[in-house]
């Protein structure tokens, strides 16, 4: 299959995961309202990190998931869900290889450096006037 046709099926799964993700955070955004806790990105991290490992578990075990639909169900749909997904397997994967150190480490740096990220961000912004 052509490198067009693999971005086109990424492309059509982060679409539908994309808008996924928008509908089921709405969703329990408006019936968690009263809450602090951002249960709206919480839910959607924790399905898609399950539905990663059904479908990983799945791909794993089956033969019938050709590449095109793993590039459309893993990169593209949940992609566009959640990319905590793709770190919750890359971690899971570490840790499977034994490798602990590796696999706390990515967790941890990951979470402390893109809060970082993030702030940085924030604060380079501040440095320009308000409109």
């Amino acid at each position: 299959m052509s490198n067009a046709a693999n971005i086109f099926l990424v492309g059509a799964g982060g679409f539908a995961g994309a808008v996924a993700r928008y509908l089921l955070g709405s969703w329990v955004f408006h019936h968690t309202l009263a809450s602090k806790f951002p249960w709206n990105t919480f839910a959607v991290n924790v399905l898609g990190c399950l539905l990663m490992g059904v479908l990983s578990g799945a791909m794993e075990r089956l033969d019938w998931f050709t590449p095109q639909l793993r590039l459309l169900l893993l990169a593209g749909l949940l992609g566009g869900f959640t990319t905590f997904s793709a770190f919750g397997l890359e971690t899971l994967h570490l840790l499977r290889r034994g490798e602990v150190l590796i696999a706390a480490t990515y967790a941890l740096s990951s979470v402390a450096i893109c809060v970082t990220a993030i702030w940085i961000g924030f604060r380079m912004i501040e440095l320009f006037p308000r409109s």
